[in-house]
């Protein structure tokens, strides 16, 4: 869930959402949809108690600043039916982080407010922590922040084989070679095939991407269409185009 008037207005282009499907699929974690959510409570407060309840985990990014407009905190205690408290952990990296910064000033202080029973994601970049609370991780707007958050989660959530993937391209309208792609996927059980047609130097073609859980699996298939795609008298560039 990405929460923000910036984006939504369009300010601000979103770059959480693609590192955040990278780093789940590598954990073995499919990402199974992104909402994106203004600045207001009655928002933030609906789509949290649907995802949260639908889904293993629930990601967020933004809205856990200093100003009066970082709500995520506010609302997800909220939506939970705790109270925001000040965790004292987040409280010492924050007053650590800046004695050499100004101090601690109320609004930075806002930076160390949970939800009560929340615990803390590390934060390598700027002193502010996430907070994990449940199933929700509550992360930072900024990518590189957020990048951080990441790492430090890294290998600590319960996820399945991570997905692995092959592509291959080539100079055909995607529509040319929908039915062979449709009974490529269904003869290779396992895999699933994505088409991503692209126009360039005048002529049409697309890259084809195997996906699966097991490499034997992505390469038999690549195998497969590259093979179909040649007898067709097609050139098959490997790694795409």
């Amino acid at each position: 869930m990405v929460i923000g008037d910036e984006i939504l207005s369009g300010r601000t282009q979103d770059k959480n959402v693609a590192q955040i499907a990278t780093w789940l699929n590598v954990q073995g974690i499919r990402l199974a949809e992104v909402r994106v959510v203004a600045d207001r409570t009655e928002a933030i407060v609906e789509a949290v108690n649907l995802l949260r309840t639908r889904n293993d985990y629930l990601f967020t990014t933004g809205g856990i600043g200093p100003t009066h407009d970082d709500i995520t905190v506010d609302a997800i205690a909220e939506a939970l039916g705790v109270d925001v408290i000040h965790h004292p952990r987040a409280l010492a990296v924050l007053e650590g982080y800046y004695a050499t910064r100004g101090g601690l000033t109320e609004a930075r202080k806002r930076m160390a407010r949970v939800p009560e029973g929340a615990d803390l994601i590390e934060n390598r970049m700027s002193g502010a922590p996430g907070i994990r609370v449940g199933n929700i991780f509550v992360m930072a707007g900024v990518p590189h922040i957020t990048a951080g958050m990441l790492d430090a989660l890294t290998g600590t959530l319960e996820g399945g084989l991570p997905v692995l993937s092959g592509t291959i391209g080539c100079w055909v309208a995607e529509s040319e070679v929908a039915e062979l792609l449709r009974t490529a996927e269904k003869a290779h059980a396992g895999v699933a095939i994505g088409s991503y047609p692209f126009f360039r130097e005048g002529k049409v073609g697309a890259n084809f991407v195997v996906r699966a859980t097991e490499q034997a699996l992505v390469d038999a298939c690549i195998a497969d269409i590259t093979a179909k795609l040649e007898a067709e008298g097609r050139a098959v560039v490997a790694g795409g185009i």
